[in-house]
């Protein structure tokens, strides 16, 4: 069966009046359609440039993305993208804020309004349709993000730290809240995350890169022995201390022999 992506030796390089920085090199590996995966890896390693070079917002400099068999620039909107900010518009109602994007692509039917609805009811964001982004906490706007995106159907989802706004109590409740979301309706996501308890609590499978330039150094298929998992409930597998040291020291390993 096709995989939802594919990347098949993808690199990137930085060029500036300073001169040039390579950012990726020789990155392959394939997303399975429902997949949830990970990407982790020391600070500037190229974890968000790797999602642009997804979203078609960066051009490949060497080797193949591809969405469905399709060059992903020409899947631009089979793509959904949440950032670190949820950049809700401060001028429209929630509800205006979730067409927002539908609206642009001359797309809010009748059946995407009854989407968006339904939505709001089962993320609990019903009763705040007509509020304003201020007037909810910062958990709520991420749920309305993640609405605001998943209206529009996209074929896989990317996540850039999407949570680290948020304090450390709001953002383990946000991150179980939207985790269990995304793998109840079975969307094919990818997570970038400094948080190891994070990426693996909330993954099927961790990618780990090398210092800059990121190269894919470990793939971690992530098995724990636990019933009705969810971020919350991973954490409390015995495996999960397992997964985050090996992982742990993964990225350590590398990040020291870039420093030497």
């Amino acid at each position: 069966m096709q995989p939802m992506l594919d990347l098949s030796h993808v690199g990137y390089t930085y060029h500036t009046t300073a001169g040039e920085t390579i950012a990726l090199e020789d990155i392959s590996f394939t997303v399975e359609k429902g997949e949830f995966v990970a990407i982790v890896g020391p600070s500037g390693c190229g974890k968000s440039t790797l999602l642009n070079i997804i979203t078609g917002l960066l051009p490949l400099d060497t080797g193949s993305c591809l969405i469905e068999g399709v060059p992903s620039h020409q899947k631009k909107n089979s793509i959904g993208y949440m950032l670190q900010k949820d950049h809700l518009l401060e001028w429209r109602s929630i509800y205006r804020n979730l067409t927002l994007g539908l609206e642009i692509q001359k797309q809010l039917t009748e059946d995407a309004k009854i989407r968006i609805s339904n939505m709001l009811r089962d993320y609990g964001l019903y009763e705040f349709r007509n509020s304003y982004p201020r007037e909810l906490s910062g958990g709520m706007r991420q749920r309305a993000a993640l609405i605001r995106t998943l209206a529009l159907s996209p074929s896989i989802l990317l996540l850039d730290e999407p949570f680290s706004a948020l304090d450390s109590q709001t953002r383990l409740n946000v991150a179980d809240d939207i985790g269990s979301i995304i793998k109840r309706q079975g969307i094919t996501a990818i997570l970038v995350t400094h948080d190891l308890e994070e990426a693996i609590s909330m993954s099927d499978r961790v990618l780990v890169l090398s210092a800059r330039p990121g190269r894919l150094i470990a793939s971690h298929k992530i098995r724990l022995s636990i019933t009705d998992r969810t971020p919350r409930s991973s954490r409390n597998a015995p495996e999960f201390r397992d997964y985050f040291n090996e992982i742990w020291e993964e990225i350590n390993d590398v990040s020291h022999e870039d420093q030497e």
